[in-house]
């Protein structure tokens, strides 16, 4: 069966190390959407490392990596990362699988982000400016490259009339960033792409359950993020949630079994976009301040502000949530006074419902106000340990979005983290 770990609200929710946490629970990791967008902090061995597209797993020297055919794949990125984990004495040659289905971000797709985020002035999205969603629109509108198509004698020709098509669309946005220097860097890159595990994801995922395998789906950004159900159009360019994890690794929903979801004890978001509960004072810059809540991949301070339930509540539903993880409840650790949001005030109407259209309304949230523990938990290792007010805090959060929290996180290390 495979499990799913991903994220509940605007990324950043702390995945990677819950991935790693959980990773010696299962066989194979498999990243299942999502680009170089992403970024996965982990603390291995008190290193920080950050991946972007390799799976959480892979600092278990005996676990299989796979990023699936749901992942769009920037070589150069990969090539890097792959020198920063064998660096720690992994072998990613030997751990590391890619389905020949996952499409590739060729420098083109990159120049076309940033073109087309800067014609926006004030509209913009707040992209990272990977090439993510130029790249899945070459998916969607077949004109994609694929880590297969690289064994192709044709390769070049193709890559050729793709990079065309783009250069046009280059031309009317009056781009004339020179982007060689990025051409030279991605095909070295792709040479060290040909040397790794090429593989039919399908078959060997589902030879893998047939064969009893523990299969842990890792997803990437955060639910309120996906193209179909997140705050359009300030959303990443795939589905973040659950029922991407078949169509990005070929399983079919029958072989889904616990969807955990992973969620913060408060909430971020990094770039533009409505945040209901966002915190534009002094509350919220220390919420930042102690979260150390800047962009792993950007460096971008996050917006931060009090948990929203509306939104944690929605995105349990979609996603068929089993059970909570509540990263950086440490976080909270300060604070006297905590609030959460438990419905949405729209034109004078009360509701408990995610909008259609977020950034068309305007939200003022109706606020719940709870008493802070005011206590250091970072050296607590189980639940009895655990302040009560920290606990009327996680079971008022239980009882409303009718899923139980089950792990809190209380600091990066790999160690804290307390079952409940």
């Amino acid at each position: 069966m495979v499990d799913v770990l991903l994220g509940l609200q605007w990324g950043d929710e702390g995945k990677g190390k819950i991935v790693d946490y959980f990773a010696p629970n299962y066989d194979v990791v498999a990243r299942f959407q999502g680009g170089p967008n992403a970024g996965h902090t982990l603390y291995v061995e008190g290193k920080k490392m950050v991946l972007h597209q390799i799976p959480s797993g892979i600092f278990h020297q005996d676990k299989v990596n796979i990023i699936g055919g749901g992942v769009v794949l920037d070589p150069v990125t990969l090539k890097r990362e792959c020198d920063m984990v064998a660096a720690q004495g992994i072998d990613v040659k030997k751990n590391l699988f890619i389905s020949e289905r996952t499409n590739i971000i060729i420098p083109t797709h990159r120049a076309l982000d940033k073109a087309s985020e800067l014609s926006k002035g004030e509209s913009k999205i707040g992209s990272t400016l990977k090439g993510i969603g130029p790249a899945y629109m070459d998916k969607t509108g077949r004109n994609a490259l694929r880590v297969g198509d690289l064994l192709d004698k044709n390769f070049t020709s193709q890559y050729i009339k793709l990079r065309l098509k783009h250069q046009k669309l280059l031309d009317n946005f009056h781009f004339i960033e020179d982007i060689s220097a990025w051409e030279e860097e991605f095909f070295e890159a792709l040479e060290f792409l040909k040397t790794l595990n090429v593989i039919n994801c399908e078959y060997f995922v589902n030879d893998a359950i047939s064969n009893g395998k523990k299969i842990l789906a890792e997803g990437a950004q955060g639910s309120m993020l996906d193209i179909d159900f997140g705050t359009f159009p300030f959303v990443t360019s795939s589905n973040t949630i659950s029922a991407g994890v078949c169509t990005g690794l070929g399983v079919s929903p029958k072989r889904i079994n616990e969807v955990m979801g992973v969620t913060k004890a408060y909430c971020t978001r990094v770039g533009s976009g409505p945040f209901p509960t966002e915190l534009e004072d002094a509350t919220g810059e220390e919420l930042r301040r102690i979260g150390s809540e800047f962009g792993a991949t950007t460096g971008r301070p996050r917006r931060c502000g009090w948990i929203d339930l509306v939104a944690l509540k929605y995105t349990c539903m979609i996603n068929g949530v089993t059970q909570v993880v509540m990263t950086k409840a440490d976080v909270l650790d300060t604070f006297k006074d905590l609030q959460v949001c438990t419905a949405y005030n729209i034109n004078g109407k009360e509701t408990k419902q995610v909008p259609f259209q977020m950034s068309r309304v305007k939200i003022d949230p109706v606020l719940q106000s709870f008493k802070g523990w005011d206590i250091d938990t970072t050296q607590m290792k189980k639940a009895s340990e655990l302040p009560a007010d920290m606990n009327t805090y996680i079971n008022f959060i239980n009882e409303y979005v009718g899923v139980p929290v089950k792990f809190v996180s209380n600091g990066p290390g790999r160690d804290q983290i307390v079952t409940l």
